[in-house]
């Protein structure tokens, strides 16, 4: 069995699986070589199960397909007029201002506030539902009220959007496969 160590400042042993069915055993950086071997050998019927069911899950998952150059500028294009139209919309119910607002096309975030209350969200988000582009704009305008992720932060947008969460696992859930298809194109 295959398997990448990575020895780093911890006090314990993990083994993890990733969604390709790559092994990484993780160590204390003291420890012996054999010791790791031993805990792998010990854990290696959950390991052989773990990696099997990453590798059945993969090949049931439809092939993510590259978003072409015209594809992304339709989705810039797109989302130009569907987003600021939101904004506008939650930044009255929420009474909050915002500055400039920027489509761009990202390989990891779906949106962000900076201090000085410019907005930025992915031209991707143009492959979600509209529920879930909501739930970014509200999130992002909830930063005008708060700059973190506290309690605080979430009842502000739970005020204005109930089903956050709902539309937050969903873009969890779906939104890797989403970021990969511009991630693939700009390889």
């Amino acid at each position: 069995m295959e398997y990448n160590i990575i020895k780093s400042n911890r006090k314990s042993m993990v083994i993890s699986v990733d969604a390709d069915g790559n092994v990484v055993v993780k160590a204390p950086m003291r420890m012996a070589d054999r010791e790791i071997y031993k805990f792998v050998s010990e854990k290696s019927g959950w390991i052989e199960a773990a990696v099997k069911k990453a590798l059945e899950k993969k090949a049931a998952e439809p092939e993510i397909v590259p978003l072409s150059m015209k594809d992304i500028k339709e989705l810039a294009d797109k989302a130009v007029k569907v987003i600021p139209e939101r904004v506008r919309y939650y930044a009255g119910k929420m009474g909050v201002t915002y500055g400039k607002i920027t489509i761009r096309n990202q390989r990891s975030r779906w949106g962000s506030c900076s201090s000085k209350g410019n907005l930025n969200f992915n031209c991707l988000l143009m492959l979600t539902p509209m529920e879930v582009i909501d739930s970014v704009v509200v999130h992002e305008l909830a930063h005008r009220r708060e700059m973190n992720h506290s309690a605080r932060f979430y009842n502000e947008i739970l005020k204005v959007f109930p089903d956050y969460h709902i539309w937050d696992k969903w873009l969890k859930e779906n939104g890797n496969r989403i970021m990969k298809r511009m991630v693939l194109h700009m390889q």
